[in-house]
């Protein structure tokens, strides 16, 4: 399966998650789908669509995906020792 990644800012809450999912589900259906809404990151495999037909699914569900490295979409790691990641 090949891994692609976007960015989607207009995504704000759990019913913009659905609606993605459901329209990757849609052109795949055996498509992996992982979202993390507070980093606005969508990353999907799929053996059955490349990365612009996924885009186009996304964007007629009436989102803006912009496409973003697969290794980028991988939420940062906080630092050790700090609830906040800060170096305090």
């Amino acid at each position: 399966m090949d891994m692609v990644a976007f960015e989607v800012k207009d995504m704000t809450c759990g019913h913009c998650v659905s609606m993605i999912t459901k329209a990757v589900k849609f052109l795949d259906g055996d498509a992996q789908v992982a979202i993390d809404l507070a980093s606005k990151r969508v990353q999907i495999e799929s053996r059955a669509a490349d990365e612009a037909e996924l885009k186009t699914a996304i964007e007629e569900a009436g989102y803006t995906p912009t496409p973003v490295a697969a290794v980028a979409a991988e939420p940062p790691q906080k630092a050790a020792g700090s609830c906040c990641g800060c170096s305090r």
